[in-house]
């Protein structure tokens, strides 16, 4: 079996879904599926309106945890690349979060994986969420225990 290729990329800089695509893609004749998630940042939260929403993380830890992630994920799925993209500082309704990206050769490991990835990122990334109402108050989020539900499923 071929060693999985990861990336994973933390900055405060948008990006382009076609840009992430066409990586998992790149020189890639192998791998009849690819799958990804994008998430980005709703204006309307547990009831409550939303005009910003601030992430904090640590430099390296961060990054360190979502290797770690990914790898995770390539030994229970033959998965050949993996991209992983998630924002930092100030952002806006609509505004993109997060891009998770597998590639491989079947779909239901693409699928499996990518949701891994996604339910494990929302429950042990070391992200830190602030949201900010339209009136400048703020709160800081905690995690969800519907995510802790998600993930426990992959345990």
């Amino acid at each position: 079996m071929t060693e999985t290729a990861i990336e994973v990329r933390v900055s405060p800089e948008d990006f382009t879904v076609q840009t992430e695509y066409d990586a998992l893609c790149a020189a890639n004749a192998r791998d009849g599926a690819v799958v990804f998630f994008v998430g980005r940042v709703r204006d309307l939260n547990e009831g409550e309106a939303v005009h910003g929403l601030h992430l904090e993380h640590y430099p390296g830890m961060t990054e360190t945890v979502l290797v770690r992630l990914a790898g995770r994920a390539a030994e229970r799925w033959p998965l050949s690349r993996i991209r992983i993209v998630h924002r930092v500082g100030d952002l806006h309704p609509a505004d993109q979060i997060v891009f998770v990206g597998v590639s491989s050769s079947h779909r239901q490991a693409a699928f499996d994986g990518a949701s891994f990835l996604m339910d494990f990122l929302k429950t042990e990334a070391p992200f830190w969420k602030k949201e900010t109402s339209p009136d400048g108050a703020t709160r800081w989020l905690d995690a969800r225990q519907s995510d802790s539900t998600l993930a426990d499923r992959w345990r």
